[in-house]
């Protein structure tokens, strides 16, 4: 079943890969409970079927980290980018992208959060394994007040404009 609007997200790990050690957070991949990471918090996440993808890398990661201040000028506290990628190459996209304290980077290498959501996308056929399906969302406390579901490969509502449209 999918997620919908007025729904409590589901907990499970996703990880970032940190690029500072920090107290509490050591360098390189550090897993995190979404049940921790939302609480209290307006986040505007969004999801794509893979990093260094044309569309993920060209279009909708850009205009996340672009309008970062905007959405955080609007109550947005954190920006995550969340795909079915290892913490590594989730660091590794970030830093090609310049998304470093924008946009959080968030890997659910196993899918795990993503099919507890209900918004897998089995490519297998196409070599690609099970992806997430490209969606934004508007999380507050961890209940999701806004979700803007793609169909199929288009590009047309969960882009950062519509979501700050939203806000």
């Amino acid at each position: 079943m999918t997620i919908k609007a007025g729904d409590h997200v589901p907990d499970a790990t996703l990880a970032e890969f940190i690029e500072t050690e920090t107290e509490g957070c050591t360098l390189g991949p550090n897993s995190f409970k979404v049940a921790d990471l939302v609480k209290g918090k307006t986040i505007a996440l969004f999801a794509v079927p893979g990093a260094f993808t044309p569309t993920c890398s060209n279009q909708h990661l850009p205009g996340y980290i672009k309008l970062a201040d905007q959405l955080k000028a609007k109550g947005v506290d954190e920006i995550w980018c969340v795909a079915v990628n290892d913490a590594f190459v989730m660091g590794a996209w970030g830093r090609d992208q310049g998304a470093q304290g924008k946009v959080r980077m968030m890997a659910d290498g196993s899918a795990e959060w993503t099919r507890k959501l209900g918004l897998e996308l089995d490519l297998t056929a196409r070599g690609l394994g099970v992806r997430s399906r490209r969606y934004s969302a508007l999380l507050k406390d961890g209940v999701v007040e806004q979700l803007n579901l793609e169909n199929g490969g288009e590009f047309k509502v969960s882009d950062a404009a519509t979501l700050l449209s939203q806000l």
